[in-house]
């Protein structure tokens, strides 16, 4: 039997498609792409990290790799591998865990890299330029191959270096200065 892949001609199309599994696919040129696993290194830096904001700011408010995000361009989703939302989200997200370009955006954005040049310009570069135009005020980029933490603000909509922190370094957050935990910690 040959099966067909379905073409989505709108966002909105997608969002209403259940393929009946809980798979997360990136929206892609109208086309379904698979997301592969995460690595566990990835998965505990992540959890490490979901760890030490619930402690901040409760459980509601943090959410994992299951989160997705509108954006524009290709893919046309993002799944962070950790978001902190609006306390407004909690209400607009209780049916589907999917932040629209509609809404306010989530605070912060977490990408842990995934080993490889491709998804290092992923979380580098595409996914960098994509939510500095959704206007997520802070972005950091943990990258377990050199150990370090690339914390980003949105300034006069672009993201500006608050610092590339490694070691024994604190990370500074310009949204949740409250925070102490070194860079070390996330990678033992």
């Amino acid at each position: 039997m040959l099966q067909t892949k379905h073409q989505f001609q709108t966002f909105e199309e997608y969002l209403s498609y259940d393929d009946g599994t809980d798979k997360l696919y990136e929206l892609f040129n109208g086309e379904l792409i698979e997301m592969p696993p995460e690595s566990g290194t990835n998965v505990q830096a992540a959890t490490f990290l979901l760890f030490q904001f619930v402690l901040l700011l409760g459980y509601k408010r943090v959410r994992g790799h299951g989160l997705e995000l509108e954006v524009r361009g290709e893919p046309r989703n993002r799944y962070p591998d950790l978001t902190i939302i609006r306390e407004e989200h909690i209400q607009q997200l209780a049916n589907r865990n999917t932040i629209r370009l509609s809404m306010l955006p989530p605070l912060l954005v977490i990408e842990v890299v995934s080993p490889g040049e491709l998804q290092r310009d992923r979380d580098f570069i595409a996914k960098r330029s994509q939510y500095q135009d959704c206007g997520i005020p802070e972005y950091w980029i943990i990258d377990p191959q050199t150990k370090t933490v690339l914390v980003l603000e949105l300034i006069n909509q672009i993201y500006t270096e608050i610092g590339n922190f490694s070691g024994d370094d604190l990370i500074v957050s310009p949204q949740f200065s409250q925070l102490n935990f070194k860079v070390s910690q996330i990678f033992n």
